[in-house]
Parts: structure tokens; C-alpha cells; sequence
């Protein structure tokens, strides 16, 4: 319960004390700024732990570079940076094969004041102690080895001008920088942070992940943010992410202020991305704006506290942050536990962090002696957002520094005794720029060969902010991002144990435009970015079967797709079939045509001897009978399955079949014009009817018809085809007609012999005869020639099963005409009115047609 309630209580500690104006004791001004750890060899550390401020900037009369309204602003987090290098320094003084005999010391600068002070503080570091640490001044003890500056990249690069002139060794530990790489302007300065070349990486596979494709991007305004805006845009163009806005941060806020935060809220997810000194500013609006409705995607920790509020809620809680995967040192968080002011009496800040958490008092007498505190306060009882045990990445950037000027001391010395072993147990003596030598062949070197390096470079840990109720302050690993690791499986994440901000109940969405399903495809926007644009559905027999595809797929040939649009299906193959109705209504009508031929042809047989028989030529009569019984007969062909011999037999068959009956047809007109019409001599006349001239006409024809279809099927014949694309879902077995000129040849031939019997029978309609059947004739080749006249168009415009069975409908349909029309009148007479077939009537009409006109 004492637990809970200290925890309560460390919560409700002023929010204030991470950054606020301290006035409450006159011991935060009359204590110095820097202070020394005794050491043969001394490393200089510039740290950023407090800054002063003025606000009418009155100028001090004899202090340079200060004001007479200065207040102080603390940062007492980043007070692990001196944490780290004393936990670096005491372990290598207690490791007896690391600079054996030689032990490390530190002097500390405090850097956050104005840039000037900061470049006067390295001047002062420099020429401190009878100028000790420039060269060829004199011969003394040269104690002063290296500096440690960070976390900004204008303080290094200003220390950094000036070092360079004395090539004095630097060393940096905030994020790595590529403009502090040029050797041409910073010799001497060695970075320990690695370049973050998978960062960028990891983050644009978080959003991949998540489907977040539109996100909004915060950079600084400087070298840097510009090479950050360039390798974004390229990687999220590559991953199809587009950038609602960018945010660059700049050097002064003043009238820029109130711009910056217009379109803010045009996306739910952001991508912060910078060092701690270039996104403070920026990273106090935000949350003093208390923009609770966003993700904040970032690769810093967020430790900005602003002024004390009264709001529970937190606008970074649920945010993700990205850090470099570190091994875990439990050995300095349990340095952490032992540190207090009585330990490190020279320590200037301690007795402030004592004072102000633990309620400990400064002593009248002495600033630095504290009375009335607890015995068993401990740095680590304080919650993680005013100090956090955890080693921090640029505390492990300093911790790798000191092993690095370390190590280089250490080979240094082994070089000078190989090469003098007579001042084996003398002092050290070296120019501090002999160091950076030995500081080049480490910094190149695999930085995971080496123990004391704490970092893996291409590894990161996927950070949770958990931050509800406000001072929570918890990060929780939820994920991590291996560059090395096969491709799909660098990134992995535990969804279930990330809390997103209040606003959200389930995984956020950030996006343009609402996913395309499937069945849809993805229409760019004109003067949009890709990732804005609408949906339109796929074309026929397209599908898509994914979101946010850019192009449907073609389903197969043998395929089609459904209503949907979002599956392929198997077509079922169709065709006019027996088992189909019109098919089966068909084969029913032609088998029956048939039938009814026969029929006809079984009444002419049995009454052959009777005068409307014998009259008309019966011989022309059975053939015309038989022909037609084959032309019912033949449209058979056209139903079923098509096959090679049946795609051939359909159009031979049908085209001798009613070749032979219109040539039979055109005989009998024939006969009749040459008996009644005819004005030739008597003999020529007598011969061509003795000789049956008129049936010549038949075989005639049909040759003709032959050669035309033996040149058909020699050049192009019929074959089996497939359509795809007239029915919904099937492929339609047909018959190709192979060569369509020979097609309408053939049809054109029998639409010609067609009207050859029309108009010969036409001519023979008024003829004088009992029997005459040229009316019946040319009545039924009028009807055969509009059947397949009609039909061309009609074919041409139909596709699949319908054109089969037009195709049988119009052979049944001529066939029936000639059928009905020719032989319908005689089977009435014969069956029905037998007393008009005999000879006393066709006597008793003849005398009375001679009576009545006795010219003929």
C-alpha cells in the first residue's frame, strides 16, 4: 500500500520540474556550471542539462555574454548523459588489462546557453591549466585526451571549427550526422551514433503493416530534414504511400507559428522524425495543443513535460516509437541505485535533483550540503518521464565514446612501449591529436565485434507510449525491425498489446480514399497524389479479388466471371443439344416433317394411276417427295454436338438436298412452259418432251452444286469452333462455316434456282389445265425465297444456339412450303374430294372450258 501511495505521489509531483524556471532558491545560481572528476587523463563533456534564458535581454556590465534577467530551465533527464559517463569511466578504471596505472577523469561544460558561451566554454576547456592541451607549447603532463559534445549537430559543428584547428579529438553522441562526416571540414570529429540506414526502412514497413498510406510528415527545416524528405518520398513511393503534408520545423517560430498547424489534422497518423534538440520546440506545441486524435510515428523518446495541467488525458499516448534494439545493462541501473550527493560531493546537479524530489533543504553554510533528506532516496524511485533508468541512446552513444577514447589510449600506450620499452611504468605522455588515429581504426571497425559496444545497428525495438492517466509515462516493446532478417519477416509485432489513443477502438485508419474492394479498381485522381482516388468497377470478364488493385485481371477464356467481379468460374460448355428444348422441339418438328413427307409419299405410290398423279409428272413428283423427306432429315445435322464429319455433312447434305428439290421444282416448271407456252416448231417441241429434256435440268444443277462445294471443302471446309463471349458463362460448340464466301456462294446459288422456279412457274400460273400446278409452284418458291433472303440478316445478327436453330428453322420452313404448297392442294383432292381425280371429270371440264372459249 506505502508503494502505491509513494507512486501517487510521484505523479502529482509539478509536471514542471523536467523544464521550468527554477526561482525558489538563490543555490540554482551562485552553484557553477561545470565541475571536474580527478583523472590522469581528463575526457571534456559537453552536455546539455540546463539553459538560461532572458527576456528583455538586459546585457551584465562586466560579464560577457550574459543578462541581468536570466532564469534557468532544467532538463534533469538528460543528467543519465553524465550518469553514463561515469559509469563508463569507473568501469574502465576498475579493469585492470584497459590503460593499466592510467586512470580517466572528466571535466563537465554545460552547453545550453546561447552559441557563443557554448564555443567560449570549449575555448576555456582548451587553454585550461597553463594551456596544457595545445601542442608544441610546452612539455608538461598533457592530461586532456578527447571532448564528448552532443546532443545537437550545431553545437558539435561549432566546437567542432574550433577543435579542427588544433585537430583536438571529438567525439559526438547525438544522432549521426552526414555533414559531421566531411573530413575536409571536421578532421578530428568522430561520431559514435550509427547512420540509421534501416530507420527509415522500419518506419515505412510499420505503415505498410498497418495499410496506412496516407501520413502526415514532421522534419526540421535544416540539412538533414532535407535529406529525410528526399529518401521518405523515394521509399514511400516505392511502397505506394503518399505524404498529406510536410511539416518543416523552422529555426524561429515567430510568424510561421500559427501556419504550421493548418491541415494538421488532414491525416490520423504522423511521422516525426529528427534529433531531441531540433524537435523540443515543436514536440511542446503538440502537446500542449492536447491533439489527442493522431498516431505520432517517432524515432525519439518523447520526454517533453510541459507546465502543470489539469488534463488526464495525453496527446503522445499511443504513440510508436522507434530505438535502436540495445543490450541490456542491469549493471547501470543498479550504478543508478548507489548515486547520491554524499557520493559525488563535486557532483553540482545531484543536490538540485535531491532538493527537488526528495525534499531535501541547502544548507545555509554550504550549497552543495544538504540537510533533512531521506537516507534511502534513490534515483530510480522517480518516475521514467522525470528520470528514466533505462540507458537512453545517446547515453549509450557516450558510454561507447569513453570506451572508444579507452581503447585508443590503451593501443597508443602498447605502440609507445613497443617502441620505447625503457619507459615502461613512466607517465603517459601523447598530444591529444595522436589519438585520432587510433579513434579512426575503432569507429571503422564492425561495431558488433566489439564487447563494450552497446548497440545493434540495424536492429530496432517498436516502442508503445502508454501514458493514460497523464505521468503514466510507460513504454512498452511491442514490436521490432530487423534489417537482416529475410524479407516479410523483418518486422513483427504484437498487435493485441498496443493501445492506441482514446479516440480509437480498433487499429486506426489513414488513408486518402476508402479501400477499392474487391470487384473495383483504383482510378487516379487528375492532380491527385496515387493514393487519392476513386473506384470503378471492373469491366466484363474482369475480376479483382484484393483491394486496392490498380488493373482487374482478364478471366480466362474458358472462364467468366460472376456479378460480383471478384471470382473466375468455369464456363459450361452449350451447345444446341437434343436434351435442350429447342433443340428437342426442333429434331421433334423435322423428325415429324418427316414423317408427313413419307406419309405423302405413300399416297402418291398407291394412287400413281389416278390423273393428278400421272398429269403433273410423277416421276418429278417422287423426286421432289424423296428430296424433301432428306431435307427434314438434314437439319438433324445441326442439332447435337459438333463434330468435324457433322460440321461437313451440314452443309453438303443441305446444299444437294435442296439442290435437288429446286431443280426438281424448276423441271416441273419447266415442263409445264414447254407444253402450254412454248412457240417452237411442233417437232422441237415434241422431241424435248419425248426425250424428258426437262430432266436433265436436275442432275445439272446439282453438279453444279457439287463443284461448288468440292472447291468449298478443298480450300476452307467447316470446322468445330468455340465462342467465348455470346452467352454469359458458357463456351457455345459451333460450326464454323470455315470459308464465308463459299458459304454465300452456295446459298447464293440456291437462292438463284429459287427464283429461276418462281419466275418459270410464275409464267405458267394462268396456263389452261385441270391440274396445273405453276400457281402452287410459284407460291411456294416465293415463300422458299423470302425463308432465306429473311435469313441472311437474321443470321448475321445472331450468335451462338439462336443462329443453329434459324438455321434449322429456315430449312424446316422452306422445305414445309414446298411440301405444303405443291403437294398440299393434290393430297386434298385425293383424300378428300376423290370424285375431281377421275377422267369423266377432267372430260366434262375440258368440253365445258372448250365451250365456253372456242378460240383456244
Amino acid at each position: 500500500m506505502f508503494s502505491w501511495i509513494f507512486i501517487f505521489w510521484l505523479l502529482q509531483i509539478p509536471k514542471s520540474v523536467y523544464a521550468i524556471t527554477f526561482n525558489i532558491s538563490r543555490c540554482y545560481y551562485i552553484i557553477t556550471e561545470e565541475f571536474h572528476h580527478e583523472g590522469d587523463v581528463v575526457i571534456g563533456a559537453f552536455f546539455p542539462l540546463h539553459t538560461y534564458y532572458t527576456g528583455k535581454k538586459l546585457p551584465h556590465s562586466t560579464m560577457p555574454y550574459t543578462y541581468l534577467d536570466n532564469y534557468v530551465q532544467y532538463n534533469f533527464k538528460n543528467y543519465q548523459y553524465i550518469l553514463a559517463l561515469r559509469y563508463a569511466i569507473e568501469e574502465i578504471n576498475r579493469n585492470p588489462n584497459l590503460l593499466p596505472n592510467i586512470s580517466l577523469g572528466f571535466d563537465f561544460y554545460n552547453v545550453r546557453f546561447t552559441e557563443k558561451v557554448t564555443l567560449l566554454n570549449a575555448v576555456n576547456w582548451l587553454t585550461a591549466h597553463q594551456g596544457k592541451a595545445l601542442p608544441n607549447y610546452n612539455c608538461k603532463k598533457r592530461n586532456f585526451t578527447a571532448g564528448l559534445t552532443g546532443t545537437s549537430w550545431i553545437t558539435s559543428a561549432q566546437i567542432g571549427t574550433f577543435f579542427g584547428l588544433f585537430k583536438f579529438p571529438q567525439i559526438t553522441f547525438g544522432p549521426y550526422d552526414p555533414l559531421l562526416s566531411d573530413l575536409g571540414q571536421y578532421s578530428s570529429l568522430h561520431q559514435m551514433a550509427s547512420k540509421d540506414t534501416s530507420l527509415l526502412l522500419a518506419i515505412v514497413s510499420l505503415m505498410v503493416h498497418f495499410r496506412w498510406s496516407w501520413v502526415g510528415l514532421i522534419i526540421p527545416d535544416d540539412h538533414k530534414g532535407n535529406k529525410i524528405l528526399s529518401d521518405f518520398r523515394e521509399e514511400m513511393e516505392r511502397k505506394q504511400i503518399c505524404l498529406a503534408f510536410v511539416k518543416m520545423i523552422p529555426a524561429t517560430w515567430n510568424a510561421y507559428f500559427a501556419k504550421f498547424w493548418e491541415n494538421i489534422d488532414e491525416t490520423n497518423v504522423i511521422i516525426i522524425y529528427g534529433d531531441i534538440d531540433s524537435l523540443e520546440v515543436v514536440m511542446r506545441n503538440i502537446a500542449q495543443r492536447l491533439l489527442t486524435w493522431n498516431v505520432w510515428v517517432m524515432n525519439i523518446e518523447h520526454h517533453v513535460i510541459d507546465n502543470a495541467d489539469y488534463f488526464m488525458l495525453d496527446t503522445f499516448h499511443g504513440s510508436l516509437i522507434f530505438k535502436h534494439n540495445y543490450r541490456e545493462n542491469i549493471e547501470f541501473t543498479k550504478f543508478i541505485q548507489t548515486v547520491n550527493p554524499n557520493k559525488y560531493p563535486e557532483d553540482i546537479y545531484l543536490p538540485k535533483l535531491w532538493h527537488l524530489f526528495f525534499k531535501c533543504s541547502f544548507s545555509h553554510i554550504n550549497c552543495n550540503v544538504l540537510d533533512n533528506c531521506q537516507t534511502n532516496a534513490s534515483l530510480d524511485v522517480l518516475p521514467s518521464h522525470i528520470f528514466d533508468v533505462a540507458m537512453s541512446e545517446e547515453s549509450t552513444n557516450i558510454y561507447n565514446g569513453v570506451y572508444a577514447v579507452a581503447h585508443s589510449l590503451h593501443e597508443m600506450r602498447l605502440q609507445q612501449l613497443q617502441m620505447q620499452p625503457d619507459e615502461i611504468g613512466e607517465e603517459m605522455l601523447f598530444f591529444p591529436w595522436q589519438l585520432n588515429t587510433f579513434l579512426k581504426d575503432i569507429e571503422v571497425r564492425d561495431k558488433w565485434s566489439s564487447d563494450w559496444r552497446q548497440t545493434i545497428d540495424t536492429d530496432y525495438d517498436i516502442l508503445n507510449l502508454w501514458n493514460l492517466p497523464k505521468g503514466l509515462g510507460l513504454k512498452v516493446k511491442i514490436g521490432s525491425f530487423s534489417a537482416n532478417a529475410p524479407q516479410g519477416q523483418q518486422l513483427s509485432l504484437y498487435e493485441q498489446m498496443i493501445q492506441w489513443p482514446e479516440i480509437f477502438s480498433e487499429i486506426p485508419q489513414s488513408v486518402c480514399s476508402v479501400s477499392c474492394g474487391p470487384g473495383y479498381r483504383k482510378v487516379t485522381l487528375e492532380n491527385k497524389a496515387i493514393c487519392c482516388y476513386k473506384c470503378t468497377p471492373c469491366a466484363d470478364n474482369e475480376i479483382s479479388n484484393d483491394t486496392d488493385v490498380d488493373q482487374c485481371v482478364k478471366c480466362p477464356e474458358s472462364h467468366y466471371a460472376n456479378t460480383e467481379k471478384n471470382n473466375c468460374y468455369q464456363k459450361s460448355v452449350s451447345f444446341l443439344a437434343y436434351e435442350d428444348p429447342l433443340g428437342m422441339a426442333l429434331a421433334g418438328i423435322a423428325l415429324c416433317l418427316s414423317a408427313l413427307t413419307a406419309f405423302v409419299i405413300g399416297i402418291f405410290v398407291k394412287h400413281r394411276d389416278t390423273p393428278i398423279v400421272k398429269v403433273n409428272n410423277r416421276a418429278l413428283s417422287y423426286i421432289l417427295l424423296i428430296t424433301l423427306t432428306f431435307c427434314f432429315l438434314c437439319s438433324l445435322n445441326f442439332i447435337g454436338q459438333p463434330k468435324t464429319a457433322s460440321c461437313i455433312l451440314q452443309q453438303t447434305t443441305f446444299a444437294v438436298a435442296f439442290t435437288v428439290a429446286l431443280a426438281t421444282v424448276l423441271a416441273k416448271a419447266i415442263t409445264v412452259v414447254l407444253a402450254f407456252k412454248v412457240s417452237f416448231p411442233g417437232r422441237v417441241v415434241r422431241w424435248l418432251m419425248i426425250s424428258r429434256g426437262p430432266n436433265y435440268i436436275i442432275p445439272i444443277c446439282t453438279l453444279i452444286q457439287l463443284l461448288l462445294c468440292g472447291i468449298w471443302m478443298a480450300t476452307s471446309p467447316p470446322f468445330v469452333d468455340q465462342d467465348v463471349h455470346t452467352e454469359h458463362g458458357h463456351i457455345i460448340i459451333l460450326c464454323n462455316k470455315g470459308s464465308a464466301v463459299a458459304f454465300h456462294s452456295v446459298l447464293g446459288y440456291l437462292c438463284f434456282l429459287a427464283l429461276g422456279s418462281y419466275t418459270m412457274a410464275f409464267l405458267s400460273r394462268n396456263l389452261p389445265d385441270t391440274f396445273n400446278e405453276s400457281k402452287f409452284l410459284s407460291f411456294s418458291m416465293l415463300v422458299f425465297f423470302c425463308v432465306w433472303v429473311t435469313f441472311l440478316p437474321v443470321y448475321h445478327s445472331t450468335k451462338g444456339k439462336i443462329m443453329v436453330a434459324m438455321e434449322v428453322f429456315s430449312i424446316l420452313a422452306s422445305s414445309t412450303a414446298l411440301l405444303a404448297f405443291i403437294f398440299g392442294p393434290k393430297c386434298y383432292i385425293i383424300l378428300l374430294r376423290p370424285e375431281k381425280n377421275l377422267f369423266n371429270h377432267i372430260k366434262i371440264k375440258t368440253h365445258c372450258r372448250s365451250k365456253n372459249s372456242p378460240n383456244i
